[in-house]
């Protein structure tokens, strides 16, 4: 497979080698060793997630308090979406900006984002079927929301009508997420992902 970072840091698009014959296709979609020379470490896996949207549900944006935060590998496996990771730390080169990557049924293509960064997806077919590898299991006080139709955000959802869930429809802004605490310090998430050892663990007393 190949693996190659993004434009904003700490997020990754695997490209896995397919093979195929009459008898159908084999991959490897994960590989322990080779996303761990990429990122640096490896990826803990506490839970796995698997979600089915209709066409036009969008998700997200979606990211977690770090300490200790959620970094996610999230492929598709089923149907295709356009896959969409937010710079939501603060005091990042690219806070704010997002980008969108391709997941479908033929590429399988995954990205990979560390913790700290915002994610969403838009489902382009009907039954469209992610699954993710996650860090840390989920913690609901400590999970939190972006608007994903944010103006000030610019993400270009390709459904004409998103339908979102009520969770997702009632999350603040950008700005109001800013103004209440509730985003990420980009300082904060690079300390923090500098203290993952080999065991995928945060290994520092004071994080």
């Amino acid at each position: 497979m190949k693996i190659r970072e993004l434009g904003i840091e700490g997020a990754w698009e695997v490209m896995p080698q397919r093979h195929d014959d009459p008898r159908g296709m084999f991959m490897e979609w994960y590989r322990f060793d080779k996303l761990a020379e990429a990122v640096g470490h490896p990826l803990r896996l506490a839970q796995a997630n698997l979600s089915v949207s209709a066409r036009g549900v969008v998700r997200g944006v979606h990211f977690a308090d770090v300490p200790p935060g959620q970094a996610k590998y999230v492929t598709c496996v089923r149907g295709a979406v356009l896959d969409v990771i937010v710079d939501l730390r603060v005091g990042s080169p690219t806070f704010g900006r997002w980008e969108g990557v391709r997941l479908d049924d033929t590429d399988r293509r995954a990205v990979h984002l560390s913790e700290g960064l915002g994610h969403g997806f838009c489902a382009l077919t009907d039954d469209a079927t992610l699954s993710y590898l996650c860090s840390a299991t989920y913690n609901p006080t400590g999970e939190h929301a972006v608007h994903p139709l944010d103006e000030e955000l610019g993400i270009e959802w390709p459904a004409d009508v998103p339908l979102l869930s009520a969770r997702d429809d009632a999350a603040p802004t950008l700005a109001q997420a800013r103004e209440g605490g509730l985003l990420p310090e980009y300082d904060a998430c690079r300390r923090f992902v500098a203290t993952i050892g080999p065991d995928g663990m945060s290994h520092s007393a004071g994080m």
